[in-house]
């Protein structure tokens, strides 16, 4: 299977060994898990001067800079500053969730008539992205990417059937590639030896003011989506999509996020904020997102071809020590991850999330970053 991973890897990347001297993609070690790996950090750059550094150890984007209106870069992502604190926990920043982000409900579903049960969560009913050692922490393989126009880099990691309680054997390959005109992509891709459910997602936090610089209640965000999953006490699905329209859930039109985040409203109660799966309009590579923050200008689009967007508002951070000495406090972030919607192994009506042999599971997503 690993060979099937890097022959993924491979027909995702088009390598040019023409690539211009202000590009770059370095490597660098970053350490030894605690099993033992050795990790990499990977260093990506365009002639922009925008950069990502992205580690082997859960595909973690560490850190990503973006211009603003005057073309003054500033990190945009929280995290940690070393792999010993992401080792000691942290709440998924900027990792690979899998093999299935956000929740099952019960951390059980019936697959082909049989009852498949995985890994519950910290002690909880419901599993929660991939279970208790997700792909957040596993240490993954990777491979260099040149374009004449961006560069990147490939991971690949294969989950062994069983897993977290998931069945086959998943080869999954993560591609990042950044772009001279300051677009990250992150692609997915995975093969699986038996039928099973895949749902793989990047869980990063971002303040486009940038990272310790407080609250992210003041972005702006559009959100091109007219109904969400509505869910129970604990966030999961109850298969019912609700629309919009006036509700504090209603993006369509774009308002600061904090504006209504504490409104008299069950669903914004039950999340402590915005914790909520958004069915994305339309098909295709289409625009889920724009986040606008006024004070930098810097803006956020985000593209993708999956069905739904989860926007958190990191409501449950709470003096998280941080990069660069920072403390994280409760919504001085948001997060926006691309998926299958929450609990669709367990709703029928949902978008399948089913993947079987001789398929392979495809999911990308854009993030574009400007200034205005």
């Amino acid at each position: 299977m690993k060979t099937i991973a890097r022959s993924i890897a491979l027909s995702l990347a088009v390598v040019s060994a023409s690539m211009s001297a202000e590009h770059s993609v370095t490597s660098a070690p970053w350490g030894t898990a605690k099993d033992g790996s050795a990790v990499e950090l990977w260093t990506l750059k365009n002639k922009a001067g925008m950069e990502a550094r992205i580690a082997t150890y859960g595909g973690i984007i560490v850190s990503l800079t973006a211009p603003d209106r005057a073309g003054k870069f500033a990190d945009v992502v929280l995290g940690k500053s070393s792999l010993a604190e992401y080792e000691a926990g942290h709440p998924f920043f900027g990792c690979i969730t899998g093999r299935y982000a956000n929740r099952i409900g019960g951390a059980k579903f019936t697959l082909d008539g049989q009852e498949v049960k995985v890994t519950p969560t910290g002690g909880a009913k419901h599993s929660l992205h991939g279970g208790k050692v997700g792909f957040d922490k596993k240490v993954w393989s990777a491979q260099k990417i040149e374009k004449p126009d961006a560069v990147g880099v490939a991971m690949y990691y294969v989950s062994a059937d069983g897993e977290e309680g998931y069945p086959g054997e998943l080869a999954c390959v993560v591609t990042y590639l950044l772009s001279d005109s300051n677009e990250l992509s992150i692609d997915y891709a995975a093969t699986t030896t038996k039928p099973t459910v895949v749902n793989l997602t990047n869980h990063s936090y971002f303040n486009l003011a940038g990272e310790g610089s407080g609250t992210a209640l003041d972005h702006e965000l559009t959100l091109y989506a007219d109904g969400f999953t509505a869910t129970d006490a604990d966030l999961i699905p109850t298969g019912a999509i609700t629309p919009v329209k006036g509700t504090p859930l209603d993006f369509t039109t774009a308002h600061q996020i904090g504006e209504r985040i504490n409104a008299d409203y069950e669903p914004l109660k039950q999340g402590m904020g915005y914790d909520h799966n958004f069915v994305i309009n339309g098909s295709g590579l289409k625009k889920a997102a724009l986040v606008h923050e006024p004070k930098s200008g810097r803006v956020m689009e985000v593209l993708t071809t999956e069905v739904g967007v989860q926007l958190y508002t990191a409501n449950h951070l709470k003096g998280v020590a941080g990069k660069n000495g920072h403390k994280y406090e409760a919504r001085d972030a948001f997060c926006l991850e691309t998926q299958r919607f929450p609990d669709s192994p367990n709703k029928p009506a949902f978008s399948s999330a089913t993947l079987r042999p001789g398929e392979t599971y495809h999911h990308q997503t854009l993030f574009r970053f400007s200034a205005r």
